[in-house]
């Protein structure tokens, strides 16, 4: 159970708050070790870490390096469990995992092994400025990441209690005046809005001259004609994605031309192998890619695919890893290390108990 700590702007929305987390490894018969994590189990990762077990035993024997073979098998062994749910959170985990294992057989770093793009990757700063925050914390906040060097950053609205769309407007305005000009700035609404709230609130946030450079999850993520009308209605480009698992929903959600930036979560999609395949769809339709938490590993794969534009930057796992590549200048400087170039915090691992 990781605690949900703001190391960027040093602001939690919730001090006490913790994140459970499954990790695996994965060891070959050569004496390679492959690492993975997993999570959005909340009250029942128990049973999400017992599905990882099971999933991980029937790759004892095969070739890791033949992934899809592996992903195949085990997607048939799973039988009706999938194609989304437990089954693709778990299966990402092994994914991973045995990406890491196969760049390390090859002695590559993942970026590279991809596709390698680029080596330096842009990042925005994100979990800083989240909506519990009061008006006068977040504008602070939001002032410690410009004055850290970050040149993009994330906030939230549909704020929580007595709100209304002028108070949701001043606090992007706020927010606005506090870092300038220069600094991109992105809003998460987490699904919490109508369609007509979006347009509505969307097209105040415009006239004030706040100049987001997204609006994220507007409404329900799977209403992608809902979004689309959003879309069509703002000049304000729309980021989705997230909540979306597997690559076929991806395909209604992109031909709905609901979103201008497709966000992609490694644990939701079904891994490294599936992460891929939706950054090529995305990349047929002009669209480029953006990640969802998990910078340490996620930053490997925007920078790997041409397509990639930005990696989300939160800090909530970086005490689990060693060797999480370095921000310079505001941008993720991949290591030339192979795999993922990351291992366990054992310390971290101990204390936390995060479940193994």
């Amino acid at each position: 159970m990781l605690p949900q700590e703001d190391p960027l702007a040093n602001t939690p929305e919730d001090a006490s708050a913790a994140r459970p987390i499954v990790i695996v490894r994965l060891a070959t018969d050569e004496g390679a070790e492959g690492i993975g994590v997993t999570f959005y189990g909340g009250a029942i990762t128990a049973s999400l870490k017992r599905a990882v077990d099971d999933l991980g035993a029937l790759t004892i024997g095969e070739d890791p390096l033949r992934i899809e073979a592996i992903v195949a098998k085990l997607r048939a062994a799973a039988g009706g469990a999938g194609p989304a749910g437990m089954f693709t959170l778990a299966l990402s985990a092994i994914d991973i995992a045995l990406w890491d294992i196969r760049g390390k057989a090859l002695n590559q770093p993942l970026w590279k092994l991809l596709g390698g793009s680029r080596q330096r990757v842009a990042t925005y700063a994100s979990g800083a400025l989240r909506r519990n925050l009061s008006l006068n914390e977040v504008v602070a906040a939001a002032g410690r990441l410009k004055d850290k060097g970050f040149r993009e950053m994330k906030t939230q609205l549909a704020l929580p209690g007595d709100t209304s769309p002028a108070k949701e407007v001043e606090r992007m305005v706020r927010v606005r005046e506090a870092i300038g000009p220069d600094i991109k700035l992105m809003c998460d609404i987490n699904q919490r809005w109508r369609v007509e709230q979006a347009i509505d609130i969307g097209k105040r946030v415009e006239d004030a001259g706040v100049g987001l450079f997204w609006l994220e999850d507007v409404t329900t993520h799977d209403d992608y004609a809902g979004i689309a009308r959003v879309n069509a209605a703002l000049a304000t480009p729309i980021c989705g994605g997230e909540l979306v698992y597997g690559i076929a929903p991806f395909r209604h959600m992109i031909e709905a031309r609901s979103v201008d930036y497709v966000m992609v979560d490694l644990i939701r999609v079904g891994g490294i192998t599936q992460w891929l395949k939706v950054a090529g769809m995305a990349e047929a339709f002009n669209l480029p890619v953006v990640s969802h938490v998990i910078p340490e590993i996620h930053a490997h794969l925007v920078a790997a695919v041409p397509n990639g534009l930005t990696v989300e930057y939160m800090g909530w796992m970086l005490r689990l890893f060693e060797g999480v590549a370095a921000l310079d200048n505001s941008e993720i400087v991949l290591p030339d290390r192979p795999g993922l170039g990351l291992t366990f915090n054992e310390e971290t691992v101990q204390r936390f108990g995060a479940a193994a």
